[in-house]
């Protein structure tokens, strides 16, 4: 991963959230979702892109009703699930995580408020921060036709809602293989916790979320 630059001090970013379009990476004021998902059973299955892994891991990690996050790669082949072959951009994977979720606790337009909050920079192009290439793309990923939905009015509403600077670049993508990444992706954040890379972008992220949505924070890490 490319180091980068931190984000700005969430009070700054709050202000800025309710009274301006955000620049790039700043954490956002996203609004509740006008149109919600009644889901059932014990858990669902989500899968987001949104540049590294890594971030995308530690924030949905630490969101209430979330029983795992696992880091992997979504949209290429089997033969192309591997990270020296995807970060080289030579792959139609992007990297992504799959949240298995508890419905009762958290709705999934929740997590979409989130996602679009602190985790990804929505306009953004192929590309997150210092990470470019099509592997870093922002991209949601719908598992059930009720998801696809939801995920399509919250885009829609955020068009409306002007938030950023730029416009909407987020895709929602047709839900393909999902492939675990390598172990040491797992879970990275909470084992490497001193890694310059967590420390300048993603535990950011994480404060951001506890920030933001204080009602779906938890402080401990779910491990997938």
């Amino acid at each position: 991963m490319n180091t980068r630059a931190p984000l700005l001090a969430i009070g700054a970013a709050l202000l800025a959230a309710s009274q301006v379009p955000a620049l790039a990476e700043e954490p956002v004021r996203t609004p509740v979702a006008e149109l919600q998902v009644k889901e059932t059973g014990d858990t669902r299955t989500a899968i987001f892109a949104g540049g590294c892994f890594w971030g995308v891991e530690a924030v949905f990690s630490h969101v209430d009703g979330v029983k795992s996050a696992v880091a992997g790669y979504h949209g290429g082949s089997k033969a192309d699930a591997d990270y020296k072959k995807v970060s080289a951009g030579a792959t139609d994977h992007a990297e992504a995580v799959r949240i298995t979720y508890d419905p009762a606790k958290v709705r999934y337009d929740e997590l979409l408020r989130i996602y679009f909050a602190v985790v990804a920079d929505p306009t953004q192009l192929n590309r997150q921060g210092p990470d470019s290439g099509r592997h870093y793309r922002s991209a949601i990923v719908p598992t059930t036709p009720a998801q696809a939905r939801v995920a399509r009015a919250y885009i829609a509403q955020l068009d409306k809602a002007d938030l950023w600077a730029k416009p909407i670049v987020t895709r929602i993508e047709a839900q393909k293989a999902f492939y675990p990444a390598e172990t040491y992706h797992q879970d990275f954040a909470l084992k490497n916790p001193r890694h310059p890379y967590i420390m300048r972008w993603d535990a950011p992220k994480v404060r951001a979320l506890q920030a933001l949505f204080p009602q779906d924070y938890r402080a401990s890490f779910q491990r997938g």
